[in-house]
């Protein structure tokens, strides 16, 4: 039988949880900070890895304090939809052929997202 708390998180689930915390408490936050403001039953470890990753990524910028750091969230990211928006940016940096990688991308889209994504263009909507 498996207990609750060894079932994986779906895959960003942990990210967006630790960066709502970082943008709920809008200042520079330290692993263990985090950790508490979760209150779920991570260990500060992994909160810290968490973190690292998302700084990897260019979502969160960090700040040495004391022997450690503190991080908040990149300006461009804040929301879920922001940090979402990063990482199709990341991924669609990693090509040098970005216009088959578009397209590809286009001609995968359902009739509805391509309907938003017309719009979008057309009010040229950033």
């Amino acid at each position: 039988m498996t207990d609750a708390k060894d079932e994986r998180r779906p895959a960003g689930e942990l990210e967006a949880s630790v960066l709502a915390a970082l943008w709920a408490a809008g200042a520079p936050q330290t692993p263990g900070q985090v950790q508490l403001s979760l209150g779920a039953d991570l260990a500060r470890t992994t909160v810290t890895t968490i973190l690292t990753r998302l700084h990897g990524k260019g979502v969160v910028d960090r700040r040495r304090q004391g022997r450690g750091y503190a991080y908040l969230p990149v300006r461009d990211v804040q929301d879920a939809q922001g940090l979402t928006a990063r990482r199709m940016h990341s991924e669609l940096d990693r090509d040098s052929d970005r216009e088959t990688v578009l397209a590809r991308f286009v001609a995968q889209l359902g009739p509805d997202d391509e309907r938003v994504l017309r719009t979008l263009l057309e009010s040229d909507g950033r």
